[in-house]
């Protein structure tokens, strides 16, 4: 059985405008899963606090800031850290298998050890809904391995393959550990960040993108277990969002919103970084935040994330 996209998929892929993506997002058809839990692995696309900090704008305590709780809220339910006794297990900076972590920390839980962490002390339930972010980190690791002459562009990118890989064997994991709603929404097309245009790699960190998303893809396409797995299309949303930000209320899509710099490695492109794990409402250059698409040079406002997240939830009830 070929792998079942999402149904917003063909609207995305026959028109890049607002009116193709809100139609695909605002679906009318009423869920007929009823989520008992919420449960978030992945990077810092989906960190709400389990690593210390969002990767975003920290502090804003009257909104939902990150696109997994935007979805537990379109259910009723809400997502909280692991380590306060919730759901979410999902790590800023972290890979998939490899180590250190983007940052080079190497006491950053993978995306294997969370689900690791998970399965040693809990069990899927029926009704549970899965959500899976990952790639970012990986990306950014070969990419800045690429720019600091370690390795070729070609190299990096045909590397992107097996890490894609990577992912597959770990949403089988949680297929086969009983998940039977899961969602994974892979990378944005980070030649759309402020970092691929800050170190004018935007071609590059797209290709990586592209690649990275595409195997995934295809090997999913191999593994006969897609009726328990929704691919929500997080690099097409990002690029229609960058085709025309005015459309979603966004102002700036081309520099942060935040401006606390890392001395160190911060989220893994270079000392001296906006760092939005950094970030609270007293380290913005605006007031106006929510019309900025970027907290730092990778990772997104609360305002981008709200609206990923309500798209993300209309096309998982057009699925389930």
């Amino acid at each position: 059985m070929a792998f079942q996209w999402s149904r917003c998929a063909s609207y995305l892929a026959a028109a890049v405008t607002a009116v193709s993506l809100a139609a695909c997002g605002s679906s009318s058809v009423e869920s007929q899963l009823s989520p008992s839990r919420v449960i978030a692995f992945g990077d810092g696309q989906s960190d709400i606090g389990q690593s210390g900090s969002r990767f975003t704008i920290n502090g804003l305590t009257d909104v939902r800031a990150n696109w997994t709780e935007e979805v537990a809220s379109a259910y009723g339910r809400t997502i909280t850290p692991q380590i306060s006794g919730g759901t979410s297990y999902a790590w800023g900076n972290t890979r998939i298998v490899a180590k250190p972590d983007a940052a080079g920390d190497a006491s950053t839980p993978t995306l294997s050890d969370q689900i690791d962490s998970f399965l040693s002390a809990d069990a899927f339930g029926g009704n549970d809904l899965v959500l899976v972010s990952s790639g970012t980190s990986d990306i950014i690791v070969l990419a800045q391995q690429a720019l600091n002459g370690e390795i070729t562009q070609a190299e990096a990118i045909a590397q992107m393959r097996p890490i894609s890989a990577e992912l597959t064997g770990q949403v089988k994991r949680l297929r086969d550990s009983g998940a039977k709603y899961i969602v994974v929404i892979g990378a944005y097309n980070m030649g759309k960040s402020v970092w691929a245009r800050s170190v004018e790699q935007v071609a590059f960190l797209e290709r990586m993108s592209i690649a990275f998303n595409e195997g995934f893809k295809i090997s999913m396409e191999e593994i006969t277990y897609q009726p328990n797995v929704l691919y929500v299309d997080f690099e097409q949303y990002i690029n229609v969002v960058e085709y025309q930000p005015e459309l979603y209320a966004l102002d700036n899509f081309s520099s942060p919103v935040c401006n606390s710099i890392a001395a160190g490695p911060g989220i893994g492109i270079g000392n001296g970084k906006v760092d939005s794990a950094l970030c609270t409402t007293s380290t913005l250059v605006s007031t106006n935040y929510d019309r900025y698409g970027f907290a730092d040079e990778v990772y997104l406002t609360p305002a981008l994330h709200r609206q990923f997240g309500n798209w993300a939830a209309g096309t998982i009830r057009d699925r389930w």
